[in-house]
């Protein structure tokens, strides 16, 4: 595997850091591992393949060699780079939504494994974020059901927003526990202790424009998959007071009655980990550290016949940097 060359774009986010710990337990680990981010990041120690590295600004020579190229970074940074990466031969795995929408890109959702040595044509795809994963995986798991309506409301933790996120919430608890003033220069807003649906307007943060990426992620999603026919959900996105993981709340009407048993099957063969009735409800916590998507079992809407409510929710970081690996185990 010495021979394979893996780029890691955009190594020093959240994202990029758990993708290359990943890659190094996975069939991939004997690759050789590049580095490099936008250049505030450059610079920076850390390791690869139990050797130190240091991460490397992006340059003509960057992508040189490489058979595959994650980007983890901003989608920005992912636009202005993905074409060099192409040029230079490589397959490109896009984890920012930088790329979702364009027509080359082939979006890649969660599925059963395949035969070993079985491959997967394309040159470029993107791996929805959690909740885009979630909402087109309840989209096409809940068709088979006969689904009419779908509305879905993800709550984003502040790890979203990567390190500087999570140290302004923790500065923020401490702050407000000692009776001073929230303050915050990330969010712009209180975050700690709070619900919101936007951010301050000095935040770089913007909720409207991440619920943008994930309708985009999710049509793409559902067109990717032949399901034209598919309902697309209707999607809102509220800051929670949580440092990790997604959760949603989801509301579904279906077009005749259907036992809890049959919503459950049908979201269990769509990718979801479903609880038995009564047991204990996933969280932001328990989904910590879980490569995949769990849910609560479905409960019955009481007002509207046909109609379910569901929970549940995803690492937002190792679920889709689990969902990448697979594709690059299959590419490779």
């Amino acid at each position: 595997m010495r021979s394979t060359r893996i780029v890691i774009a955009g190594a020093s986010s959240l994202l990029g850091a758990e993708l290359k710990e990943l890659l190094e337990e996975s069939r991939l680990a004997g690759a050789d591992f590049r580095l490099v981010d936008e250049e505030l990041a450059a610079g920076t120690l850390t390791e690869a393949g139990g050797e130190p590295v240091v991460i490397q600004p992006v340059d003509e020579d960057s992508f040189a060699r490489a058979q595959v190229v994650f980007f983890t970074g901003s989608g920005g940074f992912t636009t202005r780079n993905a074409g060099a990466a192409r040029r230079a031969g490589a397959k490109v795995i896009d984890l920012s939504g930088g790329l979702a929408g364009e027509s080359e890109t082939r979006m890649w959702m969660p599925q059963p494994e395949a035969p070993e040595g079985q491959g997967i044509a394309g040159e470029q795809f993107c791996v929805p974020g959690a909740p885009g994963s979630m909402a087109a995986m309840l989209a096409l798991g809940l068709r088979r059901a006969g689904l009419k309506r779908l509305a879905v409301v993800f709550y984003r933790p502040v790890a979203e927003a990567g390190r500087f996120g999570i140290e302004e919430m923790e500065e923020q608890t401490r702050r407000l526990l000692t009776f001073q003033p929230a303050g915050g220069t990330v969010f712009g807003t209180q975050v700690a202790f709070s619900m919101a649906d936007r951010y301050g307007e000095s935040s770089k943060e913007n909720l409207a424009g991440e619920r943008a990426r994930i309708q985009r992620e999710v049509a793409a999603c559902l067109g990717g998959a032949g399901a034209s026919a598919a309902v697309q959900p209707s999607v809102q996105l509220l800051h929670a007071p949580v440092f990790y993981g997604y959760t949603f709340s989801a509301w579904a009407e279906l077009t005749a009655e259907s036992a809890a048993a049959d919503v459950a099957a049908a979201c269990r063969e769509a990718g979801f980990a479903v609880g038995e009735a009564g047991a204990t409800a996933p969280g932001n916590v328990s989904v910590a550290g879980e490569t995949n998507a769990q849910m609560a079992c479905p409960e019955g809407d009481a007002s509207s016949a046909g109609a379910w409510w569901l929970w549940g929710g995803a690492d937002n970081v190792k679920f889709p940097a689990a969902q990448a690996v697979r594709l690059a185990e299959r590419l490779l």
